[in-house]
């Protein structure tokens, strides 16, 4: 599997899923990554400073992915070979104690920022191109105080299909990815973070928790060309913890 040459964009790219995915990319001979982050300053260069050391040349695009300049940067920056929104954030609250802002914040980032990037680069990827979504077995599992993001996720699987169908005459693929209980810093905003993290471990049949980097290794492979008649599918990547009753 190659990438050689490759232009990559990666929301959410400087931390966690996101730096592993950005860093496999790199690892497969991409010439360009492009890391959309929010905040962190700090980790961003650290990441860009890795992924130099790889050879490859990194674009650091800083602020909310659904803002208009930030989408008129990624169409600046293009074309992409690969977008990869994994950019995630959201309420994590009882449905009765969230609000309509906190629907809004979260869908936006979560779900529409997707359409909203594939409106600005969809237009200029080549043929053989890849989007893929990051999703998060929320979105069919019923996860405690997880109403908002996994309705967002469901929302952004939902999205992958329609856009799978759309962009097919392109040449563009859509998929999606989504992973298991995932040990990063996401997980501090949840109150029952040790449970969840317990719970993963105990149930989990391949005997141990899915990393960072088996969520880039599927995303790769999605966006290789093994993977040309994969179409508007969400793969599930959590070692067989969602298999068990």
């Amino acid at each position: 599997m190659s990438f050689e040459g490759a232009s990559v964009l990666v929301t959410g790219g400087s931390r966690g899923i996101g730096k592993a995915i950005a860093t496999r990319f790199a690892e497969l001979g991409a010439k360009k990554i492009a890391l959309g982050y929010m905040r962190n300053d700090t980790a961003a260069e650290e990441t860009a400073n890795e992924l130099r050391g790889l050879g490859t040349e990194p674009i650091l695009i800083r602020g909310n992915v659904t803002s208009d300049r930030v989408l008129s940067e990624v169409e600046e920056q293009g074309p992409w070979n690969v977008l990869v929104h994994n950019a995630a954030t959201g309420v994590i609250r009882p449905a009765l104690e969230t609000e309509d802002k906190h629907w809004d914040w979260t869908l936006g980032a979560n779900a529409r920022a997707l359409l909203s990037l594939a409106r600005v680069a969809a237009p200029t990827m080549p043929e053989g191109s890849s989007i893929v979504g990051i999703s998060s077995l929320g979105s069919i599992r019923v996860l405690e105080n997880y109403v908002l993001v996994g309705t967002s996720k469901a929302a952004l699987e939902s999205l992958v299909r329609y856009l799978a169908v759309e962009l097919a005459p392109r040449g563009i693929r859509v998929n999606a990815v989504s992973g298991g209980v995932v040990e990063t810093g996401a997980l501090d905003h949840f109150p029952n973070r040790e449970q969840m993290l317990a719970s993963a471990r105990k149930r989990t049949p391949a005997g141990r928790m899915v990393e960072p980097d088996d969520i880039a290794g599927a995303v790769t492979f999605l966006c290789s060309s093994g993977a040309e008649m994969i179409r508007g599918q969400t793969l599930i990547v959590d070692g067989g913890y969602s298999l068990l009753a």
